[in-house]
């Protein structure tokens, strides 16, 4: 099995245990472990077979309450002139607390099919009611968004768009020079294998730089607009 930098180690433990407990602290310099700040925007565009397939946009703010939130939103379209063949389209809004996963909302139309998911803390634990799970899960869980590096260490995720428990497995694929947000940059891969597989790139600092996957025979790759 290839190797990681221990760099890498660091940051995605440190990210697993506590990834948002400094969220409202201004973005780490280059070379220290990124964590997510109010303002913050990752913004894909998706390519499918080279051409701009959509896009996949994550944006962080606070709430009120001062917890994080993280509102994803994924738009991808395909079809020929004025009609449309395929359309997703995913909602989905994450509320941390020091730390943790406290509520998930989010629907999804896959092409005609739309479910729904809604998380809370309830009686100490993640109380998920979903198109494709209602029941209780520990609070340690993870939603299968991507952008939070800590997923490369678990083999369970929650799915953002009905609350199915994905069973994951994360291998480390080494180092990687890949282009990201204009610039040639050096990063660790990972393939998930899950109902897709699913290679990811990442940061020595965390930060999601990069995804790819096949889909229906064809090549899907994600492609980082700017370095955040």
């Amino acid at each position: 099995m290839a190797c990681v930098t221990k760099r890498w180690i660091a940051a995605a433990a440190s990210l697993l245990g506590a990834s948002l407990a400094n969220a409202d602290t201004s973005t780490p310099a280059h070379g220290q472990t990124w964590q997510p700040s109010p303002g913050d925007v990752i913004a894909f565009d998706v390519l499918r077979q080279g051409n701009k397939f959509g896009t996949h946009i994550v944006r962080f703010d606070t709430d009120g309450g001062g917890d994080l939130s993280v509102v994803v939103d994924v738009d991808l379209k395909a079809g020929l002139g004025p009609i449309t063949l395929f359309r997703y389209q995913l909602d989905a809004t994450e509320t941390w607390r020091d730390g943790q996963l406290v509520g998930l909302e989010g629907r999804v139309n896959d092409d005609g099919t739309r479910e729904r998911v809604s998380a809370l803390i309830e009686d100490g634990s993640l109380t998920v009611k979903g198109d494709g799970y209602d029941g209780t899960v520990a609070l340690d869980i993870l939603p299968a968004s991507h952008w939070n590096v800590a997923q490369t260490l678990v083999d369970q995720l929650l799915s953002s768009e009905n609350g199915e428990l994905i069973d994951v497995v994360v291998e480390p694929l080494g180092r990687e020079t890949i282009e990201a947000g204009g610039e040639q940059l050096d990063a660790n891969k990972f393939m998930m294998d899950s109902d897709i597989d699913v290679t990811l790139w990442y940061g020595d600092d965390g930060r999601w730089l990069k995804l790819a996957f096949e889909a229906r025979g064809q090549a899907i790759e994600y492609v980082l607009r700017d370095l955040y």
